[in-house]
């Protein structure tokens, strides 16, 4: 433990109405009796820099106005931020100020940007008192975006956005695709109305309900952000409808038989006409 053998200070408060103090064992304070800061005055949350694996100290102060002790427990909460206590569970006497020393430790793959958490104070009776804790890791701050995954499904361009980097990004996409006989698909970059954290992957989907019928086409996603570089995804697909399939079917067979006939009459040209040999009738005198 970080401060396996620090001891948490309690401090008398003199300007407090002289009341007499409640003997151990006597009623435990009310919850408008106490509450939980940051040491020192003036701070309305705890706030620290650093960069991914330090360990930042701070204290955190437990002040009972009331007549009576109080019993509390402390805890960090909050995505990626390890909070350790001088003591986890400390008795404050009335009318005296408890300042326990704490750390938060940034995690050694955190990458650089804002972290928010708290230090939860609950009492015995389950009220609780929170502190905001505001950390910003520092490093270089690296904008890389990749666009993955493309693929044509229905009437639907499917596809995943992986923020590389260590900056939130606001991507701009543009979508293209050429079939056949040129381009059937044409848009223009424009904002997605989606912000990207670091280390993310969103996966979203462009429509494209007046696709062709029939069509083999390439489709081309190109995707930037602030401070990025460009990205490019591709895929291909081929669209074949069932009365696109129909007519063309009908109209290979058509033209085969139009082929078939073709041949038979210019078998028959280069035979040339049937003769036929009559049998002789009567006698021969």
């Amino acid at each position: 433990m970080p401060y396996a053998t620090a001891r948490v200070l309690l401090l008398f408060l003199p300007l407090l109405p002289m009341l007499p103090a409640s003997p151990a064992g006597g009623p435990a304070a009310r919850p408008a009796d106490w509450s939980a800061s940051p040491s020192g005055a003036g701070r309305p949350s705890f706030y620290a820099e650093g960069t991914a694996g330090t360990v930042l100290r701070d204290t955190v102060a437990v002040t009972n106005r009331g007549t009576g002790p109080l019993a509390v427990s402390l805890r960090g909460a909050g995505p990626g931020l390890r909070v350790a206590f001088a003591e986890a569970a400390l008795d404050v006497p009335a009318r005296t100020r408890a300042e326990v020393p704490f750390t938060v430790t940034v995690p050694a793959d955190a990458r650089p940007g804002d972290r928010a958490g708290r230090i939860v104070v609950r009492d015995s009776a389950g009220r609780e008192s929170e502190v905001r804790v505001l950390i910003r890791v520092g490093g270089p701050r690296l904008a890389a975006l990749t666009v993955e995954h493309v693929a044509v499904r229905g009437d639907r361009i499917t596809y995943e956005l992986v923020n590389r980097g260590t900056t939130a990004l606001v991507p701009r996409l543009a979508v293209h695709a050429d079939g056949v006989l040129g381009a059937v698909l044409d848009r223009a970059p424009r904002v997605l109305p989606v912000r990207l954290p670091p280390g993310r992957r969103l996966a979203l989907y462009e429509p494209w309900p007046d696709r062709p019928a029939l069509d083999a086409v390439t489709v081309r996603l190109t995707v930037t952000a602030p401070g990025a570089a460009q990205a490019t995804g591709r895929a291909s697909a081929r669209f074949v409808s069932r009365g696109a399939a129909a007519g063309a079917a009908g109209g290979l067979l058509a033209a085969a038989a139009a082929a078939a006939a073709a041949a038979v009459s210019v078998r028959r040209r280069r035979r040339g006409p049937a003769v036929t040999e009559a049998e002789p009738r009567g006698a021969l005198t």
